[in-house]
């Protein structure tokens, strides 16, 4: 979740009190920032329509879904690419695929830093077998500088998509409208009496 400065300034002051609210209901379970963050955005004016409907992981469910996501693993990494998502989740503990996501698509050796914009050392191109050797990043260049890879080209596919305008209104949170029944016997204490006709 990417929380923007001014919703964080509103979930501090809460000038109109539901972020306290909010936070005393979900004082009482288990993973409340699940949901806290979503319901005070979608609940507030201001910030209702600065939503996107995505969390930017990927996540693959069993069928029938289990309390937990399913652990993934090799065999999950064409849909894992597929997916565009910056981030996955959840993962075995040093299960193969780890490995396979830093030498594939963050260029990292074992034991060293994913190499960015500002390692001043050669980096080898993703993929590239990396068993060890001299660390791109011994020596820091210009911190500042970024240099987008092929991550960046899917993330941009991604974000594009999120911001269609098939993907972004439509998703957005929905205001719930509830309607009032009134008993048709007490329609009338609601009508003014010139405007009640007598069809008996």
């Amino acid at each position: 979740m990417v929380l923007s400065r001014p919703f964080v300034e509103y979930l501090i002051w809460g000038w109109d009190n539901l972020p306290r609210t909010v936070l005393m209901y979900y004082a009482n379970f288990i993973s409340s920032p699940e949901g806290y963050f979503h319901t005070v955005a979608c609940n507030a004016d201001e910030f209702r329509n600065t939503t996107v409907n995505h969390d930017l992981h990927y996540i693959a469910w069993d069928n029938p879904p289990m309390q937990h996501p399913h652990l993934l693993t090799l065999a999950d990494w064409d849909g894992m690419l597929a997916s565009a998502a910056p981030f996955a989740r959840k993962f075995r503990r040093d299960d193969p695929v780890l490995d396979r996501i830093d030498a594939d698509l963050l260029s990292r050796a074992p034991g060293m830093l994913a190499p960015g914009g500002w390692c001043v050392g050669e980096v080898p191109a993703a993929g590239a077998n990396r068993t060890g050797g001299d660390d791109p990043c011994a020596v820091v260049g210009n911190a500042a500088y970024v240099r987008p890879g092929p991550g960046a080209a899917r993330l941009k596919r991604l974000v594009t998509s999120l911001l269609s305008e098939e993907n972004f209104r439509p998703k957005q949170c929905k205001v719930a409208v509830v309607e009032q029944h009134i008993p048709a016997k007490k329609v009338e204490e609601h009508i003014p009496s010139e405007k009640v006709e007598d069809h008996h």
